[in-house]
């Protein structure tokens, strides 16, 4: 179902920079560390309190700090994210062996990490005063880091640490339907996902475009967000910034280098995009969380032609489609 919005004047805090104050911090695997295999960054308010956590996994070789501007963005709303990396090796294999198992056990073996003893690995790595809230936790991922969440929500690697929901930015099954990733979940069945938490979805509109006629689409049509939304059940929030690409919410000297030589970039402000992205993050995290729901509600109900002018400047009212189930 499509809602159009409704005109309103409230405005949706969601999508302006928040209130706390945050530092970011890269943790590596040395050799007399608990620290999981995949290296670390980790980005954190600064302020005294108990935050939930977001489990961020990366896209198809790109670095975990590439994600950092729309981390911070998130993190000043009052999150903890922590974001596995991947080693020189786990780049290479990457690169040269199609499959999303050892994305999938790197995953767990983080959530692990951050599950143990309470939380007390993640407690070392932080401000002394800055506790992770280990009963809100979300799973999140872009690209292929997308498909990664969604597998082990699946239950493909197994996990102690519980997820109350679950994020996917613009994921990816794999390069085509004949050669979906493994482990393969995409099955084209409606409704087929047997994963009971709230789930949001956001797609971009030229992620299924080739660059140039020359490299594949990063995001090809059948392993794309539409058939991820299509085996969700419900609840799902699916939103679509159709005018936007698939690299385009990544830091900006990240996103122009992949949009001048690997994929197909929008032409609005890459900061827009990535505001966009994280005020969706916050709003349904806020919802499903804590059960706060204004800012969702606000974004399902209202204008945003009203409540965010510059962001309806560049992402168009019909270019952000919001599809719910």
């Amino acid at each position: 179902m499509m809602l159009h919005a409704e005109s309103s004047t409230k405005p949706i805090t969601c999508f302006n920079v928040g209130g706390y104050k945050v530092e970011t911090k890269s943790v590596p695997k040395s050799s007399s560390s608990t620290t999981p295999n995949p290296p670390l960054f980790v980005v954190y308010p600064t302020e005294k309190g108990t935050y939930p956590v977001i489990l961020f996994l990366h896209g198809f070789s790109i670095p975990n700090t590439s994600y950092s501007d729309l981390f911070e963005f998130i993190a000043s709303h009052g999150y903890i994210i922590v974001a596995p990396g991947q080693t020189l090796l786990g780049f290479l294999t990457g690169m040269c062996v199609f499959s999303a198992v050892g994305d999938v056990d790197d995953a767990a073996e983080t959530a692990n990490w951050i599950n143990n003893n309470q939380g007390e690995n993640l407690k070392l790595v932080l401000p002394h005063d800055v506790t992770p809230d280990l009963e809100n936790v979300a799973l999140a991922g872009h690209s292929k880091g997308g498909k990664a969440a969604f597998a082990l929500a699946l239950g493909h690697a197994t996990t102690s640490l519980k997820f109350k929901v679950l994020i996917g930015l613009d994921p990816v099954a794999g390069p085509s339907t004949s050669n979906r990733l493994d482990p393969k979940i995409l099955n084209y069945i409606p409704h087929d996902f047997n994963i009971p938490i709230p789930k949001a979805l956001i797609g971009t509109g030229l992620g299924d475009d080739g660059f140039c006629g020359c490299f594949p689409p990063a995001a090809p049509w059948g392993c794309n967000h539409p058939f991820f939304f299509n085996e969700c059940k419900p609840p799902t929030c699916y939103f679509v910034a159709k005018d936007f690409g698939h690299m385009d919410m990544l830091n900006n000297w990240m996103a122009r280098l992949s949009g001048m030589f690997v994929c197909k970039s929008g032409k609005g402000s890459y900061a827009d995009m990535r505001r966009a992205c994280g005020g969706i993050f916050v709003a349904f995290l806020k919802n499903y969380m804590f059960n706060d729901a204004e800012d969702l509600t606000a974004i399902i109900k209202s204008s945003v032609t009203e409540l965010y002018p510059r962001f309806l400047d560049e992402l168009t009212l019909g270019g952000l489609d919001l599809f719910i189930s």
